[in-house]
């Protein structure tokens, strides 16, 4: 199964069997609203904390792709999760309703796809025959951790990125109709020196473009395998950093095929500057909006790329930079390109 130095293929070819994305207001004006499987009139989701309003998102998509899976909860082996705030919380409070054996993860916006390879290893090894993976993200409660609470109306640089309202959850099963998990690359963490936290997505860049060249050189393939490489949250910033660095190391890759979660959530005239961020981002683009592309026949192979920024609110007081790691994973579906 290990093929290279850091990728794994899965002979088995574990299936997504269903997945949900679940959505706040801000998302609801956004390009992809209509992927969304349920989406909140306002960021409390009739709780009393956004950090309460968090959980409530995550269970909602964890239960709306088990529903979507035909399974039930009881069918569920193991679920892998994570988000941004302290302690996993509101994955950890999420599970302890959901009641399933969980394991938590932190890869901080590249939690959604390390538990999509964590989730595929376990089934093709036979380790599980569902597994449920998913993570989250809630913009007032997140940037209250990591900046200062949104009511401040503090001033942000071009550079920063407004952090996704959302949450994205999968079943992935040992057998079924659906998406197959085709491999896997594990990043490494690679920091450049950049200690800017309102530039996660230039601090991103290099870590998203060590693990696409290590994808390509443990697979012995060429980028044009893949119908779409689409990184996890760089933003404009970030995109074009990583296009740049990709095009320099001899990997050509046009608009159309490489693409961005965090430059294809939002419309261009919402206030969101370099574009989206957070945990919550690529889990609910893929698992709402490039799964029903992918499954509309639009493209058959993809290369998801989720970024993350491995800082801490402690580590950014310290003057610490920013350690950062991306985690790729191989969908396909519906045959050869």
């Amino acid at each position: 199964m290990l093929k290279g130095h850091r990728t794994w293929e899965f002979e088995n070819k574990p299936v997504i069997l269903g997945t949900a994305a679940v959505g706040g207001p801000f998302e609801a004006q956004g390009k992809i609203a209509d992927d969304f499987d349920f989406l909140h009139a306002d960021l409390w989701a009739e709780q009393d904390s956004y950090e309460k309003a968090q959980t409530v998102l995550f269970e909602e998509s964890c239960n709306k792709a088990i529903e979507k899976a035909g399974v039930r909860k009881e069918d569920i082996q193991f679920i892998l999760a994570g988000d941004l705030i302290n302690q996993l919380t509101p994955s950890t409070f999420a599970c302890r309703t959901l009641g399933m054996p969980y394991l938590g993860l932190f890869g901080a916006c590249s939690t959604s796809m390390e538990g999509l390879a964590l989730s595929a290893f376990l089934v093709n090894g036979k380790g599980a025959k569902y597994v449920l993976t998913g993570s989250s993200s809630h913009n007032a409660a997140n940037e209250k951790q990591f900046r200062y609470p949104t009511e401040y109306g503090g001033q942000k640089p071009p550079t920063a990125q407004w952090t996704v309202t959302g949450a994205g959850s999968a079943v992935v099963a040992s057998v079924g109709e659906g998406p197959q998990i085709t491999s896997a690359t594990i990043g490494r963490v690679v920091d450049m020196g950049l200690t800017d936290p309102f530039n996660m997505g230039g601090a991103m860049a290099p870590a998203a473009v060590d693990t696409i060249e290590a994808h390509l050189r443990d697979r012995q393939i060429d980028a044009s395998y893949y119908d779409l490489i689409v990184t996890g949250d760089l933003g404009r910033i970030g995109y074009t950093v990583a296009r740049d660095l990709l095009e320099k190391h001899g990997v050509s890759l046009s608009e159309q095929h490489f693409q961005d979660c965090g430059l294809l959530i939002y419309k261009d005239d919402q206030p969101v500057l370099a574009g989206g961020s957070g945990s919550g981002c690529s889990a609910v683009v893929v698992y709402g909006h490039l799964l029903n592309r992918m499954k509309k026949g639009e493209f058959k192979k993809m290369l998801v790329v989720a970024t993350g920024a491995l800082l801490s609110p402690l580590s950014f007081q310290q003057k610490e930079s920013i350690p950062c790691i991306a985690h790729a994973v191989s969908i396909e579906y519906g045959g050869g390109s």
